[in-house]
């Protein structure tokens, strides 16, 4: 009798346990919905000029709960508390936020800009490494130093090489951007934000759903304040040979008509709310201004069209894809007299300054 009251218990709590069990052995992996390429950034940095970014990813991967729990990411102690895994060379680094953050802020933004906007920078950088947490690229790595995929980064070596006698200062204030911002991310409802940024605008940033067709509330056209005499290199244009123009458009469009004179060619644009071309006409096909930039190299899409009989040029104004925080036009106001919080405020309109203990990663 108590042979089988034992065995009758024993069945009672191994039917109790082996779904618990098997549940946890089935829990999905950390997740998300990934962009095609996710880069944050379309800007200058301190290393080699980054590639275009083409959309935000989806999802809503982060969440605020009563009572913070910080198992699945220890942010509780700072930038210093939480391990990195970077994709670099294709090695796998680890290191701390802090440091992390430290030379990505480096390879992202030129050393010499005014620290209220290098700060503004290291919340952008530490709120979008939150973000690619939950929409991994790289299976046993957190982000990659690659901008054309993650965000630009590069270690000591590089700087110690490219800043000569500077590299001590340059590096201390770099430092302190990031520790002034320690743990800080920009949130929107509870959730990281997607942080993007750029080079530099024409007047007026983009809108999200100008480039992406994904439209955020936090990532549209805002003002910004830089020009041609904050920005070097501000105005930039690409002249290439009429037969050259004709055979690159029509690799991409063989539709297009390009049979008649050159100054035909090109015919009305559609301009986005920020003034720069969301679509033109080219031989009577609507070309949009992302594919056109991305068929001629273009910095940006803010651009002007110059037709001579055996060429074409085009004249683009700024650099990047235009969403997002400016980072010549951060400077312009840290210049003026703005903090980082005034910054982030201008280019993320309705996002919240948080603790990033407050924020927390949860598979999607």
């Amino acid at each position: 009798m108590k042979v089988i009251l034992v065995l009758s218990v024993v069945l009672v709590l191994f039917a109790l346990i082996f779904p618990v069990a098997a549940a946890w052995g089935t829990l999905p992996e950390e997740s998300g919905d990934t962009p095609p390429a996710s880069d944050v950034s379309d800007g200058p940095g301190e290393a080699d000029d980054p590639g275009g970014a083409d959309g935000p990813g989806g999802g809503s991967p982060f969440y605020v709960p009563d009572t913070p729990d910080t198992t699945q990411n220890d942010t509780a102690g700072g930038d210093s508390g939480v391990t990195v895994r970077l994709l670099d060379g294709g090695q796998v680094r680890e290191m701390s936020l802090f440091d992390y953050l430290t030379l990505s802020v480096a390879a992202e933004m030129p050393a010499e800009f005014e620290p209220e906007a290098l700060r503004a920078q290291a919340v952008a950088l530490r709120t979008y490494y939150l973000y690619k947490l939950s929409h991994p690229v790289h299976e046993g790595a957190d982000i990659c130093s690659d901008s054309a995929c993650c965000a630009a980064w590069r270690d000591e070596a590089f700087f110690r090489q490219r800043w000569g006698g500077d590299f001590e200062d340059n590096l201390e204030k770099l430092r302190s951007a990031v520790r002034d911002t320690d743990g800080l991310v920009l949130t929107y409802g509870g959730e990281a934000a997607l942080a993007v940024f750029h080079s530099s605008s024409a007047g007026r940033t983009e809108d999200s759903a100008a480039v992406w067709s994904a439209a955020l509330p936090y990532l549209v056209s805002v003002e910004s304040p830089e020009g041609a005499d904050t920005v070097p290199n501000f105005a930039s244009s690409v002249a290439v040979s009429a037969a050259e123009f004709r055979d690159t458009v029509l690799g991409a469009y063989p539709e297009a008509d390009l049979s008649g004179p050159v100054s035909e060619w090109i015919g009305e644009a559609s301009l986005t709310g920020s003034g720069r071309v969301g679509s033109v006409l080219i031989g009577g096909v609507s070309v949009p201004g992302t594919a056109l930039r991305s068929l001629f190299g273009l910095r940006s899409t803010a651009l002007s069209f110059r037709c001579s009989e055996d060429a074409v040029t085009i004249v683009s104004l700024g650099y990047g894809h235009g969403v997002g925080m400016s980072q010549y036009g951060a400077n312009v106001m840290a210049s003026e007299g703005a903090d980082f919080r005034e910054i982030l405020a201008n280019y993320y309109p309705g996002t919240e300054l948080r603790d990033m203990g407050a924020v927390i990663l949860i598979p999607d």
